[in-house]
């Protein structure tokens, strides 16, 4: 064999499990392979001068390469079962909570330390969101901001740089189960390894189900979060962020009892753009460090959408309503919430015009002409409820980006060592559709690396 270990995808997950096998067998042999570029070789085109908006590169370097999607977010760990994913289902409440705090210990050694950690606990906030029929759920909440995410990951990398194999560029065709173990295929070249860990993340869903297919490995229909992205004066939630940082605030609507929760709030952020196969989303990102930061605050609002029989295709679904928005606006289509309220698609003279500078260059629209009325009408009154514990929310000036969709990978059939029904092939990370976070995605790494060194 060519390793004892194959990890494929070195994001978070990947990474995670790479630093736990070689703390635990320093004799291990690991090889890893990404499809995107190396940490240092990530870097962005749009830089607002010469190029303003996506491009559409072969390699989204916002969405793959070393530490993955991630690797540019926020940097925001949240340690709780109440959301992020599945992972507790599967090892256990405390287990996964053992393992979230692990990955925070580590993300302290390596460039972290002096980053705050935030809490939900006996926050009076909490009182004041069941008042107006408003869910706070309860959270730890580490945020590195996306510069320091940066310096961890690049401690991360030096750290393992001489204990593992890194193949960057280097996108893995098929999996083959071969005696005694796993041959991955690249376009030129074969590696054969005792274990095999797949940890592809959201990006790597089409993949993921190609290789599910291939191996027979059972999977079971996920959901899609479509939404958008919602970008206000940084005044206007400041009581909140300042004591939380991150609220995860979940409600259900009056008119058709669906669910609509508030994602990846960045107090002094910038809303950016995201390339998923070739579609471009929006996303938010905030940084520690004083002179990167803002004016502004945004956060996504997302409506969570479970499809049963007969129509299994959840991320086709969003796919489709993403390529709409590229197709009016030539990628992000942003919205004056006072526009839309009106049923008037915004112009670029009536942004300019605007209370609120926006931090990305979008494309002027109505986004009426994109989102179903069901999910817009979730939106519209999650927002208005939002403005009774965070007044100023429901403003005319109120920037709405769209469209920003949360795909989720079909969920893999995996035991408790998250062990697919091949033995020695684990798949991990939100690319099993189990984990949709930074921290249970890593704790779901250290996990499955623990178990191989002790059959190893």
């Amino acid at each position: 064999m060519n390793y004892d270990v194959i990890i494929i995808g070195a994001g978070p997950g990947g990474i995670f499990s790479a630093y736990e096998l070689t703390k635990k067998d320093t004799n291990i042999k690991v090889g890893v392979f990404e499809a995107g570029h190396a940490l240092d070789k990530r870097r962005c085109p749009i830089d607002g001068d010469k190029v303003k908006s996506c491009i559409t590169c072969k390699n989204c370097s916002i969405m793959s390469g070393f530490g993955g999607a991630g690797a540019f977010s926020d940097g925001k760990y949240n340690i709780t079962n109440d959301f992020g994913g599945t992972l507790h289902e599967y090892i256990g409440k405390t287990c996964a909570i053992e393992l979230m705090k692990y990955v925070d210990d580590i993300n302290m050694a390596y460039g972290g330390e002096g980053t705050k950690l935030y809490s939900t606990a006996g926050s009076s906030f909490k009182k004041e969101c069941i008042t107006h029929d408003l869910h706070l759920l309860n959270a730890s909440v580490r945020h590195l901001g996306t510069d320091i995410n940066y310096v961890v990951l690049e401690n991360l990398y030096n750290y393992l740089a001489n204990k593992v194999d890194f193949f960057f560029d280097s996108p893995v065709d098929s999996v083959e189960i071969i005696d005694g173990g796993y041959r991955i295929n690249c376009k030129d070249s074969s590696y054969t390894c005792k274990k095999c860990i797949i940890s592809v993340g959201r990006i790597g869903s089409k993949w993921m189900e190609k290789i599910c297919n291939d191996l027979a490995i059972p999977t079971r229909s996920n959901r899609v979060d479509i939404g958008v992205r919602v970008e206000l004066p940084y005044e206007v939630f400041s009581h909140i962020t300042d004591e939380l940082y991150e609220s995860k605030i979940v409600y259900r609507t009056q008119k058709y009892g669906d669910r609509v929760r508030t994602f990846c709030m960045n107090p002094k952020g910038a809303v950016v753009n995201e390339n998923t196969n070739g579609i471009i989303t929006v996303n938010g990102h905030s940084y520690e460090d004083p002179s990167k930061q803002t004016n502004n605050t945004n956060f996504a609002l997302l409506v969570a959408k479970h499809f049963s029989e007969p129509f299994k295709d959840s991320n086709g679904y969003g796919e489709s309503i993403a390529r709409l928005s590229n197709m009016l606006g030539g990628g992000v289509i942003v919205q004056r919430f006072g526009d839309l309220i009106r049923g008037q698609r915004s112009t670029q003279s009536r942004i300019d015009e605007a209370f609120i500078t926006p931090t990305l260059k979008a494309t002027a629209g109505d986004l009426s002409l994109v989102l179903p009325k069901r999910i817009l009408d979730g939106i519209i009154e999650m927002i208005y409820a939002l403005d009774k514990v965070a007044p100023g929310t429901a403003n005319d000036d109120t920037l709405l980006y769209g469209v920003e969709v949360k795909f989720y990978n079909m969920e893999v059939d995996v035991n408790e060592k998250l062990e697919s029904c091949h033995k020695g092939l684990y798949i991990i990370g939100d690319g099993s559709g189990i984990t949709h976070s930074l921290s249970h995605a890593s704790a779901s790494g250290i996990h499955v690396a623990r178990n191989i060194i002790n059959e190893l």
